[in-house]
């Protein structure tokens, strides 16, 4: 089966000039072109485009999709590469939930202190001036 730009788009997800910009940056390739010049997707190039989608959904960057679409497209090598490269997305990941969670407890501790009285006694607005302050 073979599906229009649209129609490709509507399945995996995306907006059209997503599907465009990928194939402008070389994550799709340039697909066949019907007679009439519009461009034609094949059930491959609709599972590449699922890929990419879980991949982004999962927050791996372009480089890392297109590394990850280079290892795929040969199936008897090692996994190694794959497995390094998801080992480093979620050591980002940890560090990301470290920063959060560091985060979350400035902000709980400043609402914890607040009195609820007047701007002027308010611990966020006086913590966010404070530490503005300081840089």
């Amino acid at each position: 089966m073979d599906y229009a730009i649209g129609e490709l788009a509507r399945r995996a997800g995306y907006a059209v000039q997503t599907l465009r910009y990928y194939e402008q940056i070389g994550l799709m390739p340039k697909p066949a072109r019907s007679e009439g010049g519009q461009r034609r997707y094949t059930d491959v190039l609709l599972k590449r485009l699922l890929f990419i989608r879980h991949a982004r959904d999962l927050g791996f960057s372009i480089d890392d999709i297109r590394s990850l679409l280079d290892l795929a497209a040969r199936p008897d090598q090692s996994c190694g590469s794959a497995d390094d490269i998801a080992t480093t997305h979620l050591e980002a990941i940890d560090a990301k939930i470290g920063s959060l969670k560091t985060l979350r407890r400035e902000i709980a501790q400043m609402l914890k202190c607040c009195t609820k009285k007047r701007i002027s006694e308010c611990k966020v607005i006086g913590t966010l001036a404070e530490r503005g302050n300081a840089r």
